[in-house]
């Protein structure tokens, strides 16, 4: 498998997305879902991401943070009567902004400084894009539309809203961000499986890390995301190594 040869066609390309980005980032800085710092990075991320990976890296970003905007909005009077985690302010911060994207942007980086085989970066960006995706679903739409909810470690009943906490509805909610993700990635191919796997073991490893470390706040929130985006490149990275042991 090799790279594709970049043309002018696939510059344009990720220029235009980069753009509807940046158009995107705007707007929600001008209306207040971002803070100043926080649009900052976000256009930072896509820069990266579009040196490193082009046209569709920047359209994987774009898809993330479009249905991840929508996701924390949809149904916010609902959210936040459920506690006050589901209250969220209105701006986002750079750290949380970095949290979700600063995986792919370092994986998309490591792409121009230290090449590797074809295809592991921008799998590893997919996947880590896949489980930021299926983590914010699964968690915003998830107190919305389950209905049982337990803890991911006792499988005890809880709350919602709970660090740690799950529903059958979030989850798959959740996986079918992922698969949004891995179908825009490769389509339905062996590559795009990979994501999907990485992107729905991101999202409960998600869940583990808030039932063990942050409910008892030893980690934050933003860290748990971080790690769960950067588990899910690192799954992706050792499925892909063992194709191609196999093969």
């Amino acid at each position: 498998m090799e790279l594709p040869t970049p043309d002018s066609g696939l510059f344009f390309a990720t220029l235009f997305f980069y753009f509807v980005i940046a158009g995107v980032i705007i707007y929600c800085l001008r209306i207040g879902k971002l803070t100043f710092p926080a649009a900052i990075a976000a256009l930072l991320i896509g820069v990266f991401i579009a040196v490193g990976d082009g046209a569709k890296g920047v359209f994987l970003l774009f898809t993330f943070f479009v249905l991840g905007v929508w996701a924390t909005s949809h149904r916010k009077d609902l959210k936040a009567k459920i506690s006050t985690e589901g209250d969220h302010p209105q701006g986002r911060t750079a750290g949380q902004v970095f949290a979700n994207g600063g995986v792919a942007a370092i994986v998309a980086l490591l792409s121009l400084f230290a090449p590797g085989p074809a295809h592991l970066y921008q799998l590893m960006l997919a996947a880590s894009l896949a489980s930021a995706l299926a983590d914010t679903l699964s968690s915003e739409l998830g107190m919305v539309y389950g209905r049982n909810f337990f803890n991911i470690l006792s499988f005890k009943k809880e709350p919602k809203g709970l660090d740690g906490v799950i529903s059958l509805e979030g989850t798959l909610i959740g996986a079918a961000g992922a698969a949004i993700i891995s179908l825009i990635y490769d389509g339905f191919s062996q590559l795009s499986l990979i994501v999907l796997i990485a992107g729905v073991l991101g999202n409960l490893a998600d869940s583990l890390l808030g039932a063990a470390f942050e409910r008892k706040h030893l980690i934050g929130n933003n860290t748990v995301n971080f790690l769960n985006t950067l588990f899910a490149a690192l799954v992706a990275a050792l499925l892909y190594g063992c194709i191609l042991y196999a093969g």
